[in-house]
C-alpha cells in the first residue's frame, strides 16, 4: 500500500516537473530575466556585484538552514518510533529497552491505545518478573555466603 503512494508520488513530481521546465522554455526570456533579477547577476555597478550584495551573501544562511534541519532530523530519528515508516513518536521501550515503539507498534498494546486495565495488568506482571528476579538472587546470594570448607578442613568426596 505504501509502495503505491511513493510511486504515485513520485510520478506527480515528476509531472510537475517536466510542466515548469515547459512552461520555462516556452517564456524562456522572461524566466531568465526573473532569474536574473531576482539572483542578482544583472551586472548592475560591476560583473557579479548584484549577486555578491543579495542571493550569494544568503549561501551561509542557507548552510545555517541545513544545518538545523540536518539537527531536527536526527532528533526526530532518534524519538520516533522504530516500526519502519512510521512517524509517531516512540514513547513505549520494548525488547528490554532496545526499541522505542508507538503504541499502535508496541506488541502488548495490539495496536490500541493503552487503558488503565492494561497498565495494571501489565504493572503486575513487571512486580511479579522483579519478585522472582530478587528470589533467585537470595538464593543465589545464600549459597555464595553459606561457609563452605576452610582451606585447613579436607575435601570430603562423594
Amino acid at each position: 500500500m505504501m509502495a503505491r503512494w511513493r510511486v504515485a508520488g513520485l510520478v506527480v513530481g515528476l509531472v510537475a516537473v517536466g510542466v515548469l521546465l515547459f512552461a520555462w522554455v516556452l517564456h524562456a526570456s522572461i524566466v531568465n530575466h526573473w532569474l536574473a533579477v531576482h539572483t542578482g547577476t544583472v551586472n548592475e555597478a560591476g560583473p557579479y556585484y548584484g549577486f555578491w550584495s543579495g542571493f550569494g551573501s544568503d549561501l551561509a544562511e542557507f548552510g545555517l538552514i541545513g544545518v538545523v534541519s540536518t539537527g531536527v532530523y536526527h532528533i526526530v530519528k532518534k524519538y520516533n518510533c522504530h516500526e519502519p515508516g512510521c512517524w509517531r513518536v516512540g514513547v513505549h521501550p520494548a525488547a528490554g529497552g532496545q526499541f522505542l515503539l508507538c503504541y499502535r507498534h508496541h506488541p502488548d498494546f495490539q495496536g490500541k491505545r493503552p487503558t488503565h486495565d492494561l497498565i495494571q495488568k501489565l504493572h503486575q506482571d513487571h512486580l511479579a518478573n522483579e519478585a522472582a528476579i530478587h528470589s533467585e538472587l537470595a538464593k543465589l546470594h545464600g549459597l555464595v555466603a553459606s561457609p563452605g570448607p576452610s582451606s585447613g578442613d579436607p575435601i570430603v568426596e562423594q
